[in-house]
C-alpha cells in the first residue's frame, strides 16, 4: 500500500488551530451534533454512541483522540460520520470535529510525506501534508486512527 496521500478530493475540518482532511470518498455524512449515549468502560476519547436513522453508530472524539484539550461544544461542532474497515468489515463511525471547513481537490504536487518528527500526532495517522494558500492540512488515513482493538470495541456483535 502507498504511504503518501494521493491526489483527490479531501474534506477538511478544523481540531483547534489545526487543519486536517480526510478523503471524500470515506465521508458517509456530516451531521449537527446530537445527544450522545456514554458507554461505559470504553477510553475517554470514544464519546458514546448516536442512533442515526435506526443504526447505532459509535462516536470518538478527535480531539481527544489526538491528546488536545476537551472544548465545550458550540453550534459549528459537528460528527463526521465516515467509513473504516475493521478486522472482518466495514462500521461506520462517527468523529467529533471543531468544525467542518471545505471540500478541497488537492494535487499531487501541494501534497508533501508526514514528517517523522515535530506533530502532536503518532504519525501513522497521517498520510501527508497539503500544503493550501499558505496553510498546511494533515491529511489523514482514517482507517488508521483507532487500532484495530479500538475498532474492535466499537464493532457491535452480530
Amino acid at each position: 500500500m502507498d504511504e503518501t496521500a494521493s491526489a483527490g478530493k479531501y474534506l477538511t475540518f478544523s481540531l483547534g488551530e489545526e487543519n486536517y482532511g480526510i478523503g471524500i470518498l470515506k465521508v458517509k455524512e456530516i451531521i449537527g451534533m446530537m445527544p450522545i449515549t456514554s458507554v461505559p468502560q470504553t477510553p475517554d476519547f470514544m464519546k458514546g454512541v448516536i442512533n442515526l436513522r435506526g443504526k447505532v453508530i459509535p462516536v470518538v472524539d478527535l480531539r481527544l483522540k489526538f491528546s488536545m484539550p476537551p472544548t465545550d461544544y458550540t453550534d459549528r461542532t459537528c460528527i463526521i460520520v465516515v467509513e473504516v474497515r475493521g478486522l472482518s468489515s466495514s462500521i461506520q463511525m462517527g468523529c467529533v470535529v471543531d468544525s467542518v471547513s471545505e471540500v478541497l481537490n488537492i494535487k499531487a504536487e501541494d501534497i508533501e510525506p508526514a514528517p517523522s518528527f515535530g506533530t502532536k500526532l503518532h504519525t501513522d495517522y497521517i498520510l501527508g501534508m497539503a500544503k493550501m494558500d499558505g496553510k498546511v492540512n494533515i491529511l489523514l488515513d482514517i482507517d488508521s486512527i483507532l487500532t484495530t482493538e479500538e475498532v474492535d470495541i466499537l464493532t457491535p456483535e452480530e
